[in-house]
């Protein structure tokens, strides 16, 4: 799949090897981790990912582990010579990997049409949006939301939306620029 998707020219990058909690969820000034643990968990996932034809410089942008991080984390980040992003907050698209055994589980009907009504509801639709969606969700989810792409992707596209890779929505170039 990580060949096919490569071939199709989809920005793979990387999101942690361990999948590693930074901070604490109710103090996130307080770190989980020190630097060297995040720096070695970095770094064995670019070397997982080199595996498969994936270098550094081709996949610069950084997603935290669930997309939570504080200051530490972002400096640490630039330090390596990555770029750290995250998603876009307002759809519940990222609550594709919730199965129904937990409190914040969201049915894929439920993920679908929230990402339908915030773009009819913002100002700005999804101009910019990044949404997250996961591929590798647990088999305790068997109402996996990938397949609703199949439906998401021409409605919105029918809504004048195009579709980018984020390196291409997110230039590290600039943003290097922009922060000096």
């Amino acid at each position: 799949l990580i060949h096919q998707l490569k071939n199709q020219d989809h920005y793979l990058g990387a999101h942690s090897d361990q999948h590693l909690l930074y901070c604490d969820w109710t103090h996130r000034d307080s770190l989980l981790v020190d630097q060297a643990t995040f720096t070695k968990d970095l770094w064995d996932n670019y070397q997982e990912m080199e595996r498969f034809g994936i270098f550094p410089e081709d996949a610069p942008l950084f997603l935290p582990p669930y997309e939570w991080y504080n200051d530490s984390i972002s400096q640490w980040t630039a330090d390596q010579g990555l770029y750290l992003i995250n998603i876009t907050y307002g759809t519940l698209s990222h609550a594709d990997y919730t199965s129904p055994d937990m409190p914040n589980y969201r049915s894929s009907q439920t993920i679908y049409e929230s990402i339908l009504e915030y773009e009819e509801k913002s100002a700005h639709g999804l101009n910019g949006f990044l949404l997250l969606i996961h591929i590798g969700v647990g088999s305790d989810r068997e109402d996996k939301f990938y397949p609703y792409l199949e439906k998401l992707i021409p409605e919105l596209r029918s809504r004048g939306y195009q579709f980018k890779r984020v390196d291409q929505l997110i230039d590290p170039l600039q943003v290097s620029a922009a922060s000096s």
